[in-house]
């Protein structure tokens, strides 16, 4: 029930779209990476975080990111220097047309930040909302204009991988959400619209789904953490780069599609499914996976490793991107 504060009316000229400055809520790791984005398409970029040296953390990752974005393709007058620094979160919306909120994932905090954010934006403006597991009904509790809060949930790191989850709660406006998905998708992003609020969302619950069966071999002694990860890298996890599950499915069912797919190996695939595992995070599954992580790394350079991935990200999201048919 809203409560008489609450204004639960659509802009009369509905949401902006047409954004030139960007308001981003916090600059830890995902934060940092949407500012890059944000820059790289050549939009203002008004950053806001309290943590102490919050501002030279946030403009040494975007340095650190430029070469990457360069190499993608800035649009024109993309530049570091469209960057600004504001303490306190509305003077950093004041003059937004978008923004993204990627604090805490405590809700007392989520929803203290949206009171303020919506205090200070204009109605119009889009508050859209990083979190990983929170739903955007819980967070818009605290807003005068809740029509207005969206989760806009990249994946990480957002300025490399284009996918953006999208969910309106329960009190979000139907133009809201369109104008996030507009919004995202005229970033270069790929937006897809989630229709109902889960925990996790979409994509980290079919991470999820992975992980627990990946931990699941690894306490059982099936296979090691190295071996489970070449499987995964150096097999499925090269042609799902491509294309998602169905339709993976689809095309290995040759002229007979997914259909056939479904009748030829759906019993196996039931078999499977009974004999998958329930793992539980015990203090002795930590260890075995640290340790063996820690074998699988032995010798490697994690700073080399991060920059040969996002190398091979940028080519692939390139590639793909000019590949006519792939969805």
């Amino acid at each position: 029930m809203m409560d008489a504060s609450t204004d639960a009316s659509e802009p009369a000229g509905g949401y902006r779209t047409a954004i030139r400055r960007v308001a981003v809520i916090g600059t830890g790791v995902i934060g940092a990476s949407w500012a890059s984005q944000f820059l790289a398409r050549g939009l203002d970029v008004t950053a806001c975080d309290p943590a102490p040296g919050a501002e030279e953390r946030l403009r040494a990752t975007v340095a650190r990111q430029w070469p990457a974005l360069t190499e993608i393709g800035l649009a024109a007058g993309a530049s570091p220097e469209r960057l600004r620094f504001e303490t306190e979160p509305e003077a950093a919306v004041a003059g937004a047309d978008f923004v993204q909120e990627n604090g805490p994932e405590r809700l007392e905090i989520k929803r203290e930040t949206y009171r303020r954010l919506d205090a200070a934006a204009p109605p119009d403006v889009v508050l859209a909302t990083s979190s990983s597991g929170l739903t955007p009904s819980a967070i818009q509790a605290a807003c005068r204009h809740p029509g207005r809060v969206v989760l806009g949930h990249p994946f990480n790191p957002p300025h490399l991988v284009p996918l953006v989850e999208v969910l309106g709660g329960e009190r979000t406006h139907e133009g809201a959400v369109a104008a996030a998905m507009a919004i995202y998708a005229d970033l270069g992003k790929r937006p897809i619209r989630l229709k109902r609020e889960l925990v996790g969302h979409v994509a980290n619950r079919l991470q999820a789904a992975l992980w627990r069966e990946a931990f699941h071999l690894v306490g059982t002694g099936a296979a090691s953490v190295a071996d489970i990860d070449a499987a995964i890298s150096h097999g499925p996890g090269l042609r799902w780069a491509l294309m998602g599950p169905c339709l993976l499915n689809h095309l290995s069912g040759g002229p007979g599609g997914l259909a056939h797919t479904l009748d030829h190996l759906g019993p196996l695939m039931e078999a499977m499914w009974a004999d998958l595992g329930d793992p539980r995070l015990t203090p002795e599954l930590k260890d075995a996976l640290v340790r063996g992580l820690g074998e699988e790394l032995a010798g490697r350079d994690a700073e080399a490793m991060l920059a040969e991935r996002d190398a091979i990200l940028i080519e692939l999201v390139r590639r793909k991107r000019g590949a006519a048919n792939l969805p």
